[in-house]
């Protein structure tokens, strides 16, 4: 949840035309990450949460993709996007240690 608040933060500063673009695909993106982990969890059978988490690994990969658009348009500077990719990478370590957990 801490990486979807971060993203909420960096996507306020984005320019406004991009509020139904860019803005809303990632703010999606990121909400998508937490919640689904949470629906994978609710569900209380490792092959649920196996294939919550996955979903989640794929909204984490559109985030990351779309961070690095945001940097490709100029929209946002490297030092700005680089905390949360890092934090997207620790989260996707976390998500295949999970899958892996439940597949045990």
């Amino acid at each position: 949840m801490d990486l979807t608040v971060a993203v909420y933060r960096f996507t306020a500063n984005l320019p406004d035309d991009e509020k139904f673009g860019l803005v809303s695909q990632l703010r999606r993106a990121a909400v998508s990450i937490p919640s689904n982990i949470a629906e994978g969890h609710s569900r209380n059978t490792p092959g649920d949460m196996i294939r919550f988490a996955s979903i989640s690994l794929g909204s984490l990969a559109e985030l990351e993709t779309q961070l690095i658009i945001a940097t490709r348009l100029g929209y946002a500077a490297s030092d700005e996007t680089e905390p949360l990719l890092s934090m997207a990478g620790e989260i996707g370590r976390m998500l295949h240690g999970l899958i892996r957990s439940n597949r045990s």
